[in-house]
């Protein structure tokens, strides 16, 4: 396997640099991560970020079996000795395993066919003679040889027949035939979808497929997934309509020679059409149906992954007294109030809903717990029963004239968590909808360290995320978790072991060891006792220090995001100054950072720029969160009704879930709104991510209100 052409294949594909490529591969190999090689390497990558650094992982990894397949391939011809140079050739320059695969195909060993069992009988050289004479094979006198009753080839029309079988075998076999004919199903053909019963589809979930059709190259990911799921359900026929008289046409031109005898072509236009109907319309319609539903898998969890990202990194509302309710009908809603550190005060339950309606009682419960504890915030879940709790506490604040505001709060996985043994280990007094309450309270405090606690699956922000490849999505949540914690850092004395799992190097039994150690001590004070951890080496401190810090202990460089291998640098730097490390992030500091030559002080401090800049921004803001930068949710005292928009009216709002056909904005009234993504911008939008994420606020115009169908149609074009 040649390292230099893998590196090349894989500079080529992303398009990067083959030393940036060679250096990332190798700090890969080494054993670093990628969060610490985005943070923590950037002289040696080029500054590239975790996404870029997945990319080049994920290529190369793409790239390595696909060179482990080839040797394969190349050794299971020549153990056949059929091996030549040109084929060897051109599979070596293969650049996609599909090619690979049609290269292989002849060669496979089959499992018993028409035309293996044809071969059986001894009609191959036939096939060759005719094959090969076109002009000269006299068909029913060559056939008249091959009769044998013990073969059961009674009729010239038996061995002809065999005979056919082979050379269809033959055809369906030849990598540039397939190559072709997939181009050209792929560019001409249609997908065509039809229902099979449409009393079965009660809920006409898929009327707009029971008669559809569209060009194969231009259908897109979300409607693939919606074909595939009402296939799955019995409900669609689906198929691949190719252009069948070109791709016969175009084997005719291939196969039968000009000069053909005229019952040669015809025999031989029968083989071509029995090949390709039998043997390569399905095997190409299965490719190209797997191509799309593979490309429209990638799509969603691009999307779900988006969008999770966007969810785990929203604002915290630090410090914070807030009260948290998980509405519900029939078993009321359950309250939570948590102090500004997250600790659960008291739980309760109220019944302003349906079918108790106690609105009098839930109103004097609210203003007990208002007139016992500072109060700031109300945070409400957005499940079942969210909008008519919305309402009992939008009128409540301006009934009883109370200063606090409310937000409504993404409540996905909250009921996942509380049933969790996470959960029952958190708070085993307290019963499943008082734990969902406590998790939708602490979800405004810090939304990061309350979301890593539940299965990035459940948390349930895309599109069809349970018809794509589960270990896929997995994989991708998992990474984008990852990123997110340790962009953020992990205060190590107060983060859950579910949160410290996440940071770069550690795993489950680590962070469990961390926890456990911090319990014993009382307090970690710096960032050195964490190599007496057990199971914490070396390697895992090297990977994972960088990301956990240390608020107020005997080290102040412990609470920024600098690595201790930079300390020395960062005290000489601070000596050459007039300053010590107890002068982070004061004014002082500040304005004599703001006079520093970074590239002067980079030479004489012989570190690379990319890392002083990062050491200067931690110096001078050392708590600083990237989050607070992003704008703050969106906090309300009243509530609008579906009857009360107006088309033109102008109201922001927050986007709560994007997908690929456009966005769902909450306006503050029973239902989210559709923003589509031809309303989205006066320019041409490829998809909404472009353009929003979730937790964003956003200004919206209504365009159409059907209070009868609940919907809501938005525009951010003004």
């Amino acid at each position: 396997m040649n390292r230099t052409y893998l590196l090349q294949a894989v500079s080529k594909k992303i398009n990067r640099k083959p030393s940036s490529v060679e250096k990332v591969i190798h700090l890969l190999e080494e054993g670093n991560t990628v969060p610490f090689i985005a943070r923590y390497r950037k002289e040696q990558t080029g500054s590239l970020d975790e996404i870029q650094i997945k990319e080049i992982q994920d290529t190369w990894n793409y790239e390595l079996s696909l060179a482990e397949r080839k040797e394969e391939v190349i050794r299971l011809i020549e153990e056949q000795g059929k091996l030549t140079e040109e084929l060897k050739v051109n599979i070596e320059q293969a650049t996609q395993l599909q090619k690979v695969e049609d290269l292989y195909r002849p060669f496979k060993q089959k499992r018993r066919t028409r035309a293996t069992i044809a071969k059986e009988k001894g009609l191959e050289p036939l096939a060759k003679h005719i094959f090969e004479d076109q002009d000269k094979v006299d068909i029913q006198v060559e056939a008249k040889n091959y009769i044998n009753e013990e073969h059961e080839l009674h009729t010239i029309e038996d061995v002809l027949a065999g005979t056919q079988d082979i050379i269809a075998e033959w055809i369906a076999d030849e990598p540039e035939y397939r190559d072709r004919i997939r181009s050209v199903t792929y560019n001409k053909g249609t997908i065509v979808s039809s229902v099979k019963n449409s009393e079965d589809d009660e809920k006409k979930v898929y009327e707009m497929y029971y008669e559809f059709s569209e060009a194969v190259r231009n259908i897109v990911s979300h409607r693939i997934l919606a074909l595939n799921r009402g296939e799955k359900e019995n409900l669609l026929k689906v198929v691949v309509d190719p252009p069948v008289e070109e791709i016969l046409s175009y084997l005719r031109k291939e196969i039968v020679a000009t000069h053909a005898k005229d019952e040669v072509g015809l025999f031989l236009n029968e083989a071509i059409e029995d090949s390709y109907k039998r043997l390569i319309q399905p095997s190409i319609e299965r490719e190209i149906r797997n191509g799309l539903s593979e490309k429209a898998e990638e799509q969603a969890i691009d999307v779900f992954s988006k969008n999770l990202q966007s969810l785990l990194l929203q604002p915290p509302l630090k410090g914070r007294y807030v009260l948290g309710v998980d509405p519900a009908f029939r078993t009321g809603c359950k309250l939570a109030v948590i102090t500004e550190t997250g600790k659960v005060n008291e739980v309760g339950v109220i019944y302003p809903t349906a079918p108790r309606n106690d609105v009098k009682g839930a109103e004097k419960k609210i203003l007990e717990i208002m007139n016992q504890y500072p109060i700031e915030l109300i945070a409400i879940g957005n499940g079942t029963a969210s909008r008519e709790t919305e309402q009992f506490i939008a009128d409540t604040i301006d009934k009883n004239k109370l200063d606090v505001a409310y937000l409504i709060v993404n409540e996905a996985g909250a009921s996942v968590y509380s049933a969790s043994p996470l959960a029952r280990e958190e708070f085993p007094d307290l019963q499943v909808e008082e734990r969902s309450a406590v998790s939708i309270a602490r979800r405004v405090q810090d939304p990061l360290a309350e979301l890593v606690k539940i299965d990035p699956k459940a948390i349930g922000v895309g599109q069809y995320q349970h018809d794509v490849s589960q270990k896929k999505l997995n994989e991708s949540l998992t990474f984008v978790v990852e990123t997110a914690v340790n962009q953020v850092g992990v205060n190590v004395n107060t983060a859950s072991s579910s949160l410290l799992q996440y940071v770069s190097g550690l795993n489950k039994t680590v962070a469990n060891n961390i926890v456990k150690y911090r319990e014993e001590l009382g307090r970690i004070s710096d960032r050195k006792q964490l190599k007496k951890v057990p199971r914490l080496g070396n390697k895992t401190y090297e990977q994972s220090i960088g990301f956990l810090r240390v608020l107020d202990g005997k080290e102040p460089l412990d609470k920024t995001p600098i690595h201790p291998e930079s300390y020395e640098v960062v005290k000489s730097l601070l000596k050459e100054l007039g300053l010590t490390t107890d002068d982070l992030g004061s004014e002082t500091l500040k304005q004599k950072l703001a006079q520093v030559n970074v590239q002067q002080l980079a030479d004489g401090l012989s570190v690379g720029i990319p890392t002083l800049q990062d050491i200067l921004k931690s110096l001078a803001s050392p708590n600083r969160d990237p989050r607070d930068d992003l704008p703050a949710p969106l906090l309300k005292k009243n509530v609008l009704a579906m009857e009360d928009l107006k088309e033109g009216m102008e109201l922001q709002g927050t986007v709560r879930n994007v997908v690929d056909f456009g966005v769902f904005v909450d306006i503050g009234v029973k239902q989210d709104g559709l923003v589509h993504i031809s309303k989205m911008s006066n320019q041409y939008v490829k998809h909404p991510m472009d353009i929003v994420s979730v937790g964003d606020i956003v200004t919206v115009w209504v365009e159409d209100v059907q209070v009868d169908k609940q919907r809501i149609a938005l525009t951010m074009i003004q």
